[in-house]
């Protein structure tokens, strides 16, 4: 499967983990990388030094790439880019901000910089920022959204159209198939989150893992528009962020009602009634925990065994 992702990645195969908070700690992210994939730690839920001590784990656990995911916007941003520099991290995969406050000092140390899109005149932007590679995300994926709300299929092509950078689909993958659709319109790689999260080796709590194999079609919505479109699973909690949403509630009144640590309490800590439950819309094709290389051989097989059912041309 040689090509631009994983020759810029230097990985065998062109599939990158997701860097979900709360999911992407050191064994997740080098299950991923000594399966051939590419594994992401999620910075997004980690303190500065946390993530030093996740990144010291994962070189001793693989001697193949890693990177770490960061959301540009994440209030201990200087914090999560001094450790990057100082322990080494090759790879970055950036997101939720502008690439152009980071790109430049990172690829000045030899980093390799990813950024994650959901447009293609973000997309034109990341390249003017001067990042490697960029990442088109559909509005099936979980947690944090465009507010486009463009679909991963519709996405690809635009994006493709609008750069020259390879580019990595995500959103709604999670399967050879999925994989095969996505570069032929155009990916040169996929980026599977859910299917990850949702792991042996995937640091979310066991009982929201388990309550995620048991969706249904339609089980997760986009919600907190008003803030930052954002998937999430139809649990009590959702219930009350959309009953405050359907009677207009304001900007400020959704913030007090997410309050500090949601997410962290749902997705880590396992309360399914008041936690925030980012997951994305394939949890429905999803419905056991296996582990990395399992999930990584039948995706790689899939992949195979769909190409060559193809008709040819």
């Amino acid at each position: 499967m040689e090509n631009k992702v994983t020759n810029l990645l230097k990985i065998k195969y062109p599939i990158i983990q997701g860097g979900m908070v709360w999911c992407c700690g050191w064994r997740l992210a080098s299950a991923v990388s000594n399966n051939g994939g590419l594994g992401l730690l999620g910075a997004g839920s980690m303190t500065p030094d946390l993530l030093r001590e996740h990144i010291r784990k994962c070189k001793a656990a693989t001697d193949k790439p890693f990177g770490v995911n960061v959301p540009l916007i994440y209030r201990e941003i200087e914090g999560i880019m001094k450790v990057i520099l100082e322990e080494g991290v090759k790879i970055v995969f950036s997101s939720a901000g502008n690439p152009k406050t980071w790109t430049k000092q990172l690829k000045d140390q030899g980093i390799t910089v990813v950024h994650v899109v959901s447009g293609s005149k973000f997309a034109r932007k990341a390249e003017e920022a001067g990042v490697d590679a960029v990442v088109a995300e559909g509005f099936e994926a979980g947690g944090h959204n465009g507010k486009e709300e463009t679909t991963t299929m519709t996405l690809i092509p635009q994006i493709k159209k609008a750069t020259g950078l390879p580019l990595i689909a995500a959103g709604g993958i999670a399967t050879g198939a999925g994989m095969l659709a996505a570069m032929s319109l155009g990916a040169d790689g996929v980026q599977i989150g859910t299917r990850f999260a949702l792991s042996e080796e995937s640091s979310a709590d066991p009982r929201f893992k388990e309550y995620c194999t048991k969706l249904e079609e339609g089980d997760t919505l986009l919600a907190l528009k008003k803030l930052s479109p954002t998937r999430l699973v139809k649990n009590p909690f959702f219930v009350q962020v959309k009953e405050a949403e359907d009677r207009g509630a304001s900007a400020d009144e959704l913030l007090q009602l997410l309050g500090q640590g949601r997410s962290k309490t749902g997705i880590f800590e396992g309360d399914l009634t008041e936690g925030e439950l980012e997951i994305g819309q394939i949890a429905s094709l999803i419905d056991k925990i296996e582990p990395v290389e399992t999930i990584m051989k039948r995706i790689v097989e899939e992949y195979n065994h769909s190409l060559s059912l193809l008709p040819e041309i």
